[in-house]
């Protein structure tokens, strides 16, 4: 029998069954909702056959754990699992446009899905993690990015110091954020085929991480605060990467 997840949230399910629609087993929806953004749901289910149930907020509350559903929850059969010879695809495909956004052990899946919403919308081509002490592409990653998860290839690799360098060898320059770099983000010349690495909150990038990238930069803080959520933060940089390649 094949493996199968629950995905859940109006804009999580609708991305999905817009993207694959043959991974939907069943549909459920909270009994007596009526209104725009279910109804698209319910299009889409109907234009590819699907059957929808209806449920009570109890019953819903149980299969996803309590979580913030919206009313929708859905049993999909388990997404492909991407790893480095998907990532050569991509590698090869987009050549010297390539834009990469690697996490090194985040392991918040709501970080994870604040990541993958904010990697969707600078154009990002792909997100990488390592296999082992990251977080992984949860029910709740994929709510939280809000239908980024199935727009943006997300890509474990099993050894990470290994990947880089592969991705170096491409040409593709490498930039790890770090608190005590001395050229900070908006010094520093953010343009060509790239990949921004992003390290955990409180320990940053390991030891490992940070020696395979090419530059190390930091983000200007004027205030109080001496660091960023992860998630803020990478929203910071990619966005200032999309500037400077735009220019």
């Amino acid at each position: 029998m094949s493996k199968s997840e629950t995905i859940y949230g109006l804009h999580a399910v609708e991305a999905a069954l817009q993207n694959e629609p043959e991974r939907f087993i069943e549909l459920h929806v909270l009994k007596g909702r009526e209104d725009n953004r279910l109804n698209s749901i319910l299009h889409l289910a109907k234009r590819i056959g699907l059957p929808v149930q209806t449920a009570n907020r109890r019953a819903l509350d149980e299969k996803t754990h309590n979580a913030r559903h919206q009313g929708v929850v859905a049993r999909v059969k388990a997404a492909p699992t991407l790893n480095e010879s998907d990532l050569d695809v991509i590698l090869d495909k987009k050549g010297q446009s390539i834009f990469l956004l690697v996490l090194d052990g985040v392991t918040d899946p709501h970080n994870i899905g604040a990541c993958l919403r904010t990697a969707d919308a600078a154009g990002v081509d792909a997100l990488i993690v390592p296999k082992d002490k990251s977080a992984s592409l949860t029910s709740t990653a994929r709510k939280v990015a809000c239908g980024a998860a199935e727009a943006v290839p997300f890509i474990q690799v099993t050894n990470l110091s290994r990947t880089l360098k592969h991705i170096q060898d491409k040409g593709i320059w490498i930039v790890g954020t770090a608190g005590e770099a001395t050229s900070t983000l908006h010094q520093a010349k953010l343009t060509g085929p790239m990949a921004l690495v992003m390290g955990a909150e409180g320990k940053g990038m390991r030891r490992l991480t940070r020696e395979n990238c090419d530059e190390l930069i930091s983000i200007p803080m004027a205030g109080e605060v001496s660091s960023l959520n992860v998630s803020v933060a990478t929203g910071v940089c990619l966005f200032e990467i999309v500037r400077q390649r735009n220019l």
